[in-house]
């Protein structure tokens, strides 16, 4: 008996070292993270999900894959550069928030794997070939949904129905903020409405186009989600309630920071969805065989500490088809 014991000891300190060296010798994957914008510190509880999202599927930071983060800060000629850095570390995949970062990325490598979070025109703008079946290196989740910037100007119109003129601000580097404002355009023509360009390509440029909120003193306003006014938010909602200007943005985070209404995509959900992405792709599926998804979940957002600063009621029947009112 005593044999029997100390021979299967033996066995199980044979395989213990065995064990070990497979343990430490799991592969410690690299997931380069690339934005145009300030990075997930501007906004953790997105990023948060991203990371949660990650960790349930069998992920965890330092024990099988660490983030190499690079971020532009908006300034936009610095993009080619970061992705250089990218590549140049040979990292796994590269996970892009916005449609700048994921444009500059493809244009530095064809063969490490791109997912996109929150890509505003992916076909568009030439970042997949398509839709269903992507075919390259990139794919992941579009923030794009048809009729945002007419559904915008129509809660504006229901909460302000004498509104005869709305002033956009929107990012003209960005191609998905410029796709937006066109459709904001045609949708205007059709309710009557004037639109006021407050068009920025840069976070120099924006301090100008407030003034102009200041100045102007439109009936109200839309400011078009991309990472350089998400970074701005705080800015930009803090000067709209200052002037009393009426305004609706893009997504949930302008509302938390001050926004009067939000209508939009949810990014936690974008951000959330895009790790089973992650998690496929270094399992060893293809990029190019994943097709890019679509916004799913959309939010309605309406802050009355802002209604009430600006001294506007917000009619009952709005506030019964919000998805949340911050009281």
């Amino acid at each position: 008996m005593r044999r029997r014991a100390f021979i299967a000891a033996l066995g199980g300190a044979a395989l213990w070292p065995a064990a070990v060296r497979a343990q430490q010798t799991e592969k410690l994957y690299r997931i380069g993270v690339f934005s145009a914008g300030a990075g997930p510190s501007t906004n953790v509880t997105v990023w948060s999900a991203f990371v949660a999202a990650l960790r349930e599927l069998g992920w965890t930071e330092g024990k099988n894959f660490v983030f190499e983060d690079r971020f532009a800060n908006n300034q936009l000629d610095r993009l080619p550069g970061l992705a250089a850095e990218l590549v140049a570390l040979n990292v796994d995949l590269i996970v892009t928030i916005g449609t700048l970062a994921p444009l500059a990325a493809k244009r530095a490598t064809s063969t490490i794997p791109i997912v996109m979070i929150s890509a505003g025109d992916p076909l568009g703008s030439g970042l997949v070939a398509s839709l269903a079946r992507p075919g390259g290196n990139v794919t992941g989740l579009s923030l794009m949904a048809p009729d945002l910037g007419g559904k915008r100007l129509e809660l504006l119109k229901e909460i302000l129905p004498q509104i005869s003129r709305v002033a956009v601000l929107w990012d003209s580097a960005n191609p998905y903020s410029a796709l937006t404002f066109k459709e904001t355009e045609s949708a205007a023509k059709l309710l009557g409405i004037d639109i006021q360009s407050l068009r920025v390509k840069g976070p120099d440029e924006l301090a100008g186009a407030l003034e102009a909120i200041r100045s102007q003193h439109p009936d109200a306003a839309i400011t078009i989600e991309d990472p350089l006014t998400v970074d701005q938010r705080q800015q930009i909602t803090d000067v709209m309630s200052a002037h009393r200007v009426p305004a609706i943005y893009g997504l949930r985070e302008f509302a938390q920071v001050g926004g009067l209404m939000t209508y939009g995509a949810a990014l936690s959900d974008l951000f959330r969805r895009s790790a089973t992405y992650v998690d496929k792709i270094l399992k060893g599926a293809k990029p190019g065989d994943l097709p890019v998804q679509q916004p799913t979940k959309f939010e309605f957002v309406i802050n009355l500490k802002a209604a009430k600063k600006i001294g506007l009621e917000v009619p009952a029947t709005l506030l019964a088809r919000a998805d949340e009112v911050i009281e």
